[in-house]
């Protein structure tokens, strides 16, 4: 399971940051181009011991001037960039059945069964609909409290790999209580099941989230930046002359 799980994830990473699997285990820093940015724009990734560079064509060169001769955490404080990702995948060994916190009634939805919940408002991390009463999620699990919803667990396709990026939102006077790190797990499971591979992202600065993360048997898979857009709205466009 572990190697399905790897080749997977560099296979994702290999097209989001467009270099080849192999350019992933190079080590050191790979610069690459993003070869249909309209924008100018800079993303920075983190995977074992390669940095990743991906800007537009136009900033390349200025780029790289720019991280040449730093250390990765160097690279990844360019003000260049801001906010930082931990996305995790499945352990290979099992921790064993998570039980529920409390009596509430949980519920695994799958396809368009999540249609059901069409409209429902308050779960932007797991289960978001827009105004056309689309959303990407595919498979979820729900917690309720008699008919009040309480917590969610949602997944979405990523990439035609089979992985799907698990997110999870519980309300506010339900936190603190295991809910989320129940309904994570449990999601996982069924993800699992279907030859499916899940992986969990949290903010560097969500203690929380990454403690639900661990409490599930996920570990730390890459880092990655937010996708920055250098097009004169940055206050650090200066840097590179824009």
């Amino acid at each position: 399971m572990r190697e399905i799980i790897t080749n997977k994830v560099e296979e994702y990473l290999a097209r989001e940051y467009w270099c080849s699997p192999s350019r992933l285990h190079a080590g050191g820093v790979v610069y690459t181009v993003h070869g249909t940015a309209n924008r100018p724009c800079i993303k920075i990734m983190a995977y074992r011991d390669t940095v990743v560079v991906c800007t537009s064509k136009d900033l390349a060169g200025r780029v790289r001037t720019l991280v040449e001769n730093k250390s990765r955490d160097e690279i990844f404080e360019l003000p260049l960039v801001y906010g930082q990702t931990i996305h995790y995948v499945p352990d290979r060994n099992d921790r064993g059945e998570v039980l529920a916190p409390a009596a509430f009634d949980s519920t695994f939805l799958y396809g368009d069964e999540i249609f059901s919940l069409k409209g429902l408002q308050g779960f932007d991390n797991s289960l978001a609909f827009d105004d056309r009463g689309y959303t990407p999620t595919r498979a979820a699990y729900i917690a309720r409290d008699h008919d009040k919803i309480i917590g969610v667990s949602g997944a979405a396709p990523v990439s035609p790999e089979g992985l799907w990026e698990v997110g999870v939102d519980v309300l506010p006077e339900y936190r603190n209580s295991g809910m989320g790190t129940y309904l994570v797990a449990k999601l996982t499971r069924e993800l699992l099941k279907r030859d499916m591979v899940p992986f969990y992202s949290a903010s560097v600065t969500n203690i929380g989230s990454q403690m639900v993360a661990s409490r599930c048997g996920y570990i730390p898979a890459w880092v990655d930046t937010y996708g920055t857009v250098l097009d004169g709205g940055s206050p650090y466009g200066d840097l590179l002359h824009i």
